[in-house]
């Protein structure tokens, strides 16, 4: 499958919505019950992106949004600040071409580049899946959290993952230093 990332905007929140929605309606990826309109997905966009956090998207050759990923706070607690959580969001047609593996090295290397120094993946429904690509990436098991959703009649576990971003624990962090300066809690 042929396809390009480039940072997602605006104008890609009615395919984000649309992505997220058959993905709360028929996944177990996110715990939401009720998709959120545009209005809320925009929303969420500006948090994120207003932030400093990257948001990025895949297109196809036509243009057609094909996933989408992000990071952002892991917590909003201080001390959490060089930690971010990812999350990646697959149209159907996507899923299983490699697309999922590239949005995540593309996030693996902006986060690192602004000097984050651990990546989490919380991985709703445990969905083997999910586990693999970030297990491709370099991730390793964090936890495993038993019955932690109840969503399509079934208790759901969730599977953290974990992976150190450029120097990780090795170093102390620059003080003042991006993402040193996103909190102030």
């Amino acid at each position: 499958m042929s396809f390009i990332l480039r940072d997602a905007t605006l104008s890609d929140i009615p395919a984000v919505t649309e992505i997220y929605r058959e993905s709360v309606l028929n996944g177990v990826a996110s715990y939401e019950m009720t998709p959120p309109d545009e209005a809320e997905m925009a929303s969420r966009f500006s948090v994120i992106t207003g932030n400093g956090y990257p948001y990025i998207a895949a297109v196809d050759a036509d243009g057609i949004l094909l996933g989408y990923a992000y990071a952002s706070a892991f917590r909003t607690r201080t001390a959490y600040r060089f930690m971010v959580e990812d999350s990646i969001y697959l149209a159907p047609q996507a899923r299983g071409r490699g697309v999922g593996k590239a949005l995540l090295a593309e996030l693996i290397r902006l986060c690192t580049g602004l000097g984050f120094r651990q990546m989490v993946a919380v991985i709703g429904g445990a969905h083997p899946a999910s586990v693999a690509v970030h297990r491709a990436a370099g991730f390793e098991h964090g936890g495993l959290m038993k019955g932690t959703g109840f969503k399509h009649g079934r208790w759901l576990d969730t599977i953290i993952m974990q992976l150190p971003l450029g120097e990780g624990l090795t170093t102390d962090p620059e003080p003042g230093t991006y993402p040193d300066t996103l909190y102030r809690g």
